[in-house]
């Protein structure tokens, strides 16, 4: 990075700065309470809840873990993003209206109030970790790796750093937080759509040997250096050890296991979504403050944003893989094509492209560590450690809790004590995520929309997800071989080892209907009548005439996607 670079990031710095501590100000007057400091008050607008939902969202798992998936897998990987589209569309139509009508502020306050306390304790203590140990980590580690790789700075420092900044925001509640995060979803998507045109630009000049690329021209070479990478469904490939069979054949396997075809799409990749979306502290937080209007326009634009993601996050990854293909970049591995793209970015705009990849990761921390210091102070100090504590203790508390937390993860990164960089960072969340959300959307699902379901069952279905999770991924094939009439197991090499695994997204769909089952065989055999029930009335499903429009415009753009590229 030259002056220049670090002139454009300072600017972005010192405007997030300046008007998240404008914004804390503003509060600062009367005493902040659980309700301000957690939820915003209920101030955020719509286009503040859309842009705050990107802004989490998209962070190193996209930027470097999905780059990378584009580099090794392709276009197919983009299913996650344009999946959400759909899914943030069922949120806003049939969740949302549920936790709002019902007060919720929480997820495990949902869980007492449908199930019981045990039910939502369990669940707290499960997310507190898996938001420390797996989201924490992966975005403090991927983020630092990309941003040292690109600058040359220390590894651990930059960690220090974005430590360092997302605390500044964190602490001031999620209205700093919602607000700060518009300016850093505009900054992610103009830095993000700079690197892409450059990188396409690129690929034009190196690939095609022409003087002044083009971007247009870049992607049509990008289709035709690299057709494979452009195929939304791949082909199940012949066989359980195809990967014996060719180089080529080993690669579409590994290819296969992370985004297994059309099948994904009946299994793993909508529970994935579902229950990210809809069944997640980390994401609902931003609109549980809201009225229902705003909460569903503020969804509704968030997923329309969604749709854009891919070319921001894995189009660097394909053309990564064509100028790495022909010689012309070095990628050392998947998770560092993202950053060898922006090693050739002009002098400005590296440093622009250097603060869209920290406002990704600066808001995912900040959003983050809010959600975990919400479930902390809100589910656990409240309601068994100091019941009555006052307002100002609970802020205080919840505080202590976000700078606790983020040096845990900080613990646990430094030295990649997890192993995050050897799974891969996108496969590594979206994995062990995975072995507990079957059993927690299975528990919301029906918690929602069948009266009789009953705690009992919701707090079976918590383990046996979990289990049947971990027993499918590291079990299964070694117990009953790779080919049965429940799942396929496929065989492929990596790094002179064979690994032979059932895809975590089919695993991840086996343990759901699994669990599913179990849960309503369970309330069938308890009372038909259910007090803790939830009252559903239909008119809370009403969807306004602009959202109905909002809808159909993202539901046939995704429609002409996969028909372009199926």
């Amino acid at each position: 990075m030259q002056v220049q670079d670090y002139i454009v990031f300072l600017i972005y710095f010192v405007i997030v700065a300046t008007y998240g501590i404008w914004i804390y100000r503003k509060k600062k007057k009367s005493e902040m309470s659980t309700h301000d400091f957690f939820l915003a008050e209920g101030s955020l607008t719509w286009w503040a809840i859309g842009a705050s939902l990107i802004a989490s969202n998209i962070s190193a798992e996209q930027f470097i873990g999905m780059s990378g998936e584009g580099f090794f897998v392709g276009i197919a990987v983009a299913a996650y993003e344009w999946v959400a589209a759909i899914a943030l569309i069922i949120i806003a139509v049939w969740f949302i209206p549920i936790y709002l009508k019902n007060k919720i502020f929480t997820m495990p306050q949902f869980l007492t109030k449908r199930y019981n306390s045990t039910v939502a304790l369990v669940m707290a203590i499960f997310w507190l970790f898996l938001y420390v140990f797996v989201n924490l980590t992966s975005i403090l580690y991927l983020g630092a790796m990309a941003i040292s790789g690109l600058t040359g700075y220390n590894l651990q420092a930059i960690m220090v750093i974005l430590l360092i900044m997302s605390l500044l925001i964190t602490l001031g509640g999620m209205k700093v937080i919602g607000f700060t995060d518009v300016i850093q979803v505009a900054v992610l998507i103009i830095g993000g759509f700079a690197t892409v045109w450059l990188a396409l630009q690129m690929v034009d000049k190196n690939i095609n040997g022409v003087d002044s690329g083009s971007a247009i021209a870049g992607f049509k070479t990008l289709m035709r250096e690299a057709p494979e990478h452009f195929k939304l469904i791949l082909d199940r490939p012949e066989g359980t050890a195809a990967a014996s069979a060719s180089e080529a054949a080993n690669l579409h396997v590994q290819r296969y296991v992370i985004v297994p075809g059309i099948a994904m799409y009946f299994a793993g990749q909508w529970i994935v979504n579902l229950n990210y979306w809809g069944c997640n502290q980390y994401i609902t937080q931003r609109a549980l403050g809201a009225d229902l209007k705003t909460a569903r326009t503020g969804i509704l634009f968030a997923g329309f944003l969604k749709l854009f993601m891919p070319i921001i996050v894995m189009l660097p990854g394909i053309a990564a893989y064509v100028l790495h293909k022909g010689g012309h970049l070095d990628v050392a591995g998947k998770d560092s094509a993202y950053s060898a793209v922006l090693q050739f970015l002009p002098v400005g705009l590296k440093g622009l492209a250097v603060a869209a990849l920290t406002a990704a990761i600066v808001a995912s921390l900040a959003g983050k560590a809010n959600s975990i210091s919400t479930i902390f102070t809100l589910d656990i100090y409240k309601n068994y450690l100091k019941k009555d504590a006052s307002e100002k203790k609970l802020v205080n508390v919840g505080r202590i809790t976000i700078i606790v937390s983020l040096l845990i993860a900080l613990f646990f990164t430094l030295n990649d004590t997890l192993g995050i960089g050897g799974e891969g960072g996108f496969t590594f969340i979206q994995k062990y995520t995975g072995f507990i959300s079957p059993g927690v959307f299975a528990m919301f699902l029906l918690g929602f929309f069948w009266k009789r379901t009953t705690g009992t069952a919701a707090l079976v279905g918590i383990v046996l997800g979990f289990v049947l999770s971990v027993f499918f991924n590291e079990f299964a094939v070694k117990i009953f071989g790779a080919e049965t009439w429940l799942y396929t197991a496929f065989e492929y090499t990596k790094n002179g080892k064979t690994f032979v695994e059932i895809p975590f997204l089919i695993c991840m769909g086996l343990s759901f209907f699994i669990t599913l089952i179990t849960m309503i065989a369970i309330s069938l055999a308890g009372p038909k009548h259910n007090p803790k029930g939830l009252e559903i009335d239909k008119s809370m499903f009403k969807v306004a005439p602009q959202h109905i429009i909002m809808i159909v415009i993202t539901i046939m753009i995704i429609f002409a996607l996969y028909a372009k590229f199926w």
